[in-house]
């Protein structure tokens, strides 16, 4: 199968550069940073103090420096946070206006592997041709029932492990620090994990995102973002077992293939 290829507009750059770059960030993010090698692109977070999704983030590892792919439109919001930890680290933080760009189902030439999952094709920074949309994109991530934590977790409201940054190598566990650890680790260690992002598939179009998933007369989660036949919910996992609805319309759990049933 030929892969397809698209422009992820609704993604935006930030550089890193400086002396103190890498520790900068490794002591901020989810995800071990010191080690990353030039080429290199792995997943991860910024949270805030008390353990709450705040940025999803791609981290490439370049010469004198790290590129930040994040939400298009908190890139600004991002660059202020990032400068309010700055203090006397010898780092400089700027824009870059390079274009994100994806290919799926597989890892085209001049691609790197998505870092999450192998369902999720490659991806790239710079200029590229294009063949698809990012709504055909966004299609095939929702049939591999992978999240997108900056449209479906909304700002500071979601843990990451509910986003399955857990599951989809966006959590160094054994890094050491980083802001939001201590509320992260312990949903970790003590399995403390009621509620998670999974895809919900249906007839026809989406119902609106924050529409009641029910079990019968019991709430059982919250619809996030969608296509038609398929969306994303916030779902409790305890409540997964018969009926669910919709607004009266009936939906099914897809369980992707890298998430096995709890």
């Amino acid at each position: 199968m030929t892969d397809r290829i698209a422009r992820l507009n609704s993604r935006a750059l930030i550089r890193v550069s400086g002396a103190d770059a890498k520790p900068f960030l490794h002591n901020l993010l989810t995800q071990d940073v010191e080690t990353l090698t030039d080429g290199e692109v792995r997943f991860g977070a910024m949270l805030s103090p008390p353990g709450r999704l705040l940025f999803d983030l791609f981290l490439w590892g370049e010469a004198g420096g790290v590129v930040l792919d994040v939400a298009a439109d908190r890139r600004d919001t991002l660059i202020q946070r990032l400068s309010m930890y700055k203090l006397r680290a010898q780092v400089e933080i700027a824009a870059d206006d390079r274009p994100v760009v994806a290919s799926w189902p597989g890892v085209a030439a001049g691609f790197v592997a998505d870092p999450r999952t192998v369902a999720m094709g490659g991806r790239t920074i710079g200029d590229h041709p294009t063949d698809a949309s990012e709504a055909d994109y966004d299609a095939h991530r929702l049939s591999a029932g992978v999240p997108d934590p900056a449209a479906d977790a909304g700002s500071d409201r979601t843990y990451p492990i509910e986003a399955n940054f857990d599951l989809l190598n966006g959590i160094d566990f054994g890094k050491g620090c980083f802001v939001g650890q201590e509320t992260t680790s312990r949903m970790k260690r003590r399995g403390e994990i009621k509620k998670r992002m999974l895809a919900l598939t249906f007839d026809g179009p989406p119902p609106v995102p924050g529409a009641e998933v029910l079990n019968g007369e019991l709430r059982a989660g919250e619809l996030l973002t969608g296509q038609d036949g398929r969306a994303m919910a916030l779902v409790r996992l305890d409540r997964l077992e018969g009926a669910l609805t919709v607004n009266g319309r009936a939906v099914a759990v897809q369980w992707p293939g890298w998430m096995a049933p709890d």
